[in-house]
């Protein structure tokens, strides 16, 4: 056989799949599943979104190729949406849908560095752009964010951690594995050092519609001047709209940027989905409420498993936010691989390990909690004490 491509032939299984091969050996001892290992929404989407989508999907101009950069009207619905929550002035040539956020850091990363290079990424790091990275030949250079710091990097350590090498910073907020959120004064330092030293910061938000501080700008990064010289923002309509199935995401940048992004697409899909795009460009500017209360929603899930937690000796909340709670566990001895294969295998409690996420993270594991009602959280305590 002939070799594979050493950059992929390296890389991990994927995450996800491993940790449900677990799920699959537990005997409901303890009751159903609770499956908290992959973020999706624990809702269903809008009656309006499912028949938009239904309509759209029935239509005949849909089935064709659509533009690169995404359908217009979704693009212009986007940009609108983006303007009012950044207070900013962003318009549809700023925006490039995508086919999910990943397929947007792929084409971001893909536009701004090549083999040799590198992007700059805090550790713990979400594992699908780290894969990503590694298959393209990029290096990943990181910082780590520290349990005491609230897993967020400091200044100081991105700028000394710029070698030459270093294109981009990407940067996940609210974050996945930890759910810490950057605060508005951090990611401005970050985006002027950035800018300082001529580099691209990306900014992955796909969590962005489940901060506490609805309808606020989660940033004044757009609303700069020249934004669009280094800024690259990353967006996911998965959650949002409870459809990751359709995979849509979007990516808000300079039109230069775009014209870039405009080339790999047309390499690598052409188009994102054309029906879920039309379906989206109508939901978007009358389900705002919805979103809103989805918001709520998902902040009563946090106070919920905050609480729950707490009852757990030994198992503490290092960071929570938006989907996803990094907790430690007290298993002395055993990594969170083991932990985490051990709370699916006898529990029933099918999680993410720290391990997966990057070096030094063998006493946590992350728990999305979004994906479970109030109810199904409270079971967690028995099933804890189990392991």
């Amino acid at each position: 056989m002939p070799p594979f491509n050493a950059h992929v032939d390296r890389l991990a299984p994927p995450a996800v799949p491993a940790v449900q091969a677990w799920a699959r050996e537990y005997r409901d001892g303890l009751g159903p599943l609770i499956d908290m290992s992959q973020a999706v929404p624990g809702y269903p989407p809008h009656p309006d979104m499912l028949r938009f989508l239904a309509e759209e999907a029935g239509s005949t101009r849909n089935t064709g190729y659509g533009d690169i950069e995404g359908e217009p009207a979704l693009r212009t619905a986007y940009a609108a949406d983006s303007a009012r929550l950044y207070r900013a002035q962003i318009g549809a040539e700023n925006v490039h849908i995508t086919s999910g956020c990943n397929q947007a850091f792929v084409v971001s990363a893909l536009a701004v560095a090549g083999p040799g290079d590198a992007v700059l990424a805090v550790n713990p790091v979400y594992f699908n752009h780290e894969s990503t990275l590694r298959m393209l030949g990029i290096r990943v250079a990181t910082v780590d964010g520290r349990a005491a710091d609230g897993f967020l990097p400091s200044v100081e350590a991105i700028e000394k951690a710029l070698t030459p090498d270093v294109r981009a910073v990407a940067l996940v907020s609210p974050n996945n594995p930890t759910g810490a959120v950057y605060p508005p004064d951090l990611l401005k330092a970050i985006f002027e050092l950035c800018r300082r030293e001529k580099r691209w910061l990306i900014l992955d938000e796909t969590y962005r519609d489940f901060l506490p501080d609805g309808g606020q700008p989660p940033h004044g990064l757009f609303a700069k001047a020249d934004w669009e010289q280094n800024l690259i923002g990353l967006y996911s309509f998965s959650k949002s709209f409870c459809i990751p199935g359709h995979r849509l995401g979007a990516i808000t940048a300079g039109t230069a940027l775009v014209a870039q992004v405009a080339k790999i697409m047309d390499n690598l899909q052409i188009c994102a989905p054309r029906a879920a795009q039309a379906a989206l460009a109508r939901a978007i500017p009358i389900l705002d409420d919805w979103r809103q209360a989805n918001r709520v929603t998902i902040q009563s899930r946090t106070a919920v498993l905050k609480a729950v937690i707490a009852q757990c000796p030994g198992w503490e909340i290092d960071a929570i936010g938006a989907y996803f709670a990094y907790i430690r566990h007290p298993l002395e001895g055993l990594d969170s691989i083991a932990v985490s294969e051990r709370l699916a295998k006898e529990a029933g409690v099918v999680t993410i390990p720290g391990g997966f996420f990057g070096p030094g993270q063998e006493r946590h594991l992350r728990f999305a909690f979004a994906n479970a009602v109030e109810e199904t959280i409270s079971l967690l305590p028995d099933r804890l004490r189990a392991v």
